[in-house]
């Protein structure tokens, strides 16, 4: 089986290639090789390489910029799902659209079901929203599958784990506070959860919109701290900054989040035999393969 992956230089397209099945064919395109920007792009390397699966893991993931780029934030995060869909309609190939939490507005207070309606408050939650909507248009149900994840993090790349690193090492030496917003609340999810979670999907046949994050829930706030501890047992740390609670309104930004975004995963840890593990637990362990922070 050929598997196509997006976004090969990201912290889950990396993933995804440490963690592939030996069994199947890997094709990984970073930006450099293929541009999602750029639809007739998209078209031109489901043409060429024919996947049988396309795992889209990249997207323009900058919520706050996207506020000032919508564009080009359409053109990445909903047109190209879409030309991906659209030829792999021909080709006989399937998708599997990764997408998030920020789908949702965040007002409700209780876990979100895949079958719920898309309220997103952003740029970027519409234009992922936007993606999820096309490419079911062009492709037929049972050739796509969407998975949507939260606070997306692992032991590369750019992400909150290894800002909040940097973060506790530098306000811990200079003696000053971390401030962490505490009034959002969802779940991370490690690379290695989503990774798995992607060649289940695959392996399985699964189609439909799914769920995927790390068990229990987190504020900002409740990740940064346990950042510090788990950082200092794991000794990339010397010493853990003291963070300090905020709120959303002291940390304006260009982009609204939604203030709670718990998925609920139950039904699809249960489809694709996930066990459902604790996000403390999962972060302990990407903290221990950071060989340092520096």
């Amino acid at each position: 089986m050929r598997v196509l992956i997006t976004g090969a230089a990201g912290q889950l397209g990396q993933e995804l290639q440490h963690t592939c099945p030996a069994a199947l064919e890997l094709l990984a395109f970073g930006r450099e090789q293929l541009d999602l920007a750029d639809s007739a792009a998209c078209r031109a390397v489901v043409e060429e390489h024919q996947p049988d699966w396309l795992i889209n893991a990249g997207a323009y993931t900058a919520v706050d910029r996207a506020e000032s780029e919508p564009d080009l934030a359409q053109r990445v995060n909903a047109q190209a799902p879409a030309a991906f869909a659209a030829a792999l309609q021909q080709t006989g190939g399937s998708l599997l659209q990764v997408s998030t939490d920020f789908v949702f507005n965040g007002e409700q207070g209780h876990p979100y079901r895949s079958d719920q309606p898309c309220e997103p408050i952003g740029v970027y939650g519409r234009t992922k929203a936007a993606g999820e909507q096309l490419a079911s248009e062009h492709l037929a149900p049972e050739r796509l599958a969407i998975l949507r994840t939260s606070w997306v993090y692992g032991p590369v790349g750019r992400n909150f784990l290894l800002t909040m690193l940097r973060l506790h090492a530098s306000k811990a030496e200079a003696g000053d506070p971390l401030r962490v917003v505490a009034d959002q609340v969802g779940c991370p999810t490690s690379t290695t959860t989503l990774a798995q979670a992607c060649w289940s999907v695959i392996e399985r046949g699964v189609d439909g919109i799914h769920h995927c994050s790390d068990a229990g829930a987190a504020s900002w706030y409740d990740f940064a701290v346990a950042i510090g501890e788990l950082g200092l047992a794991a000794g990339l740390l010397t010493r853990a900054a003291c963070v300090e609670p905020i709120t959303t309104a002291d940390y304006p930004t260009p982009a609204s989040r939604p203030s709670y975004s718990l998925l609920n995963c139950s039904f699809t840890r249960s489809l694709l035999g996930l066990p459902a593990r604790h996000w403390r637990e999962v972060l302990a362990e990407v903290i221990s393969r950071i060989p340092s922070i520096h």
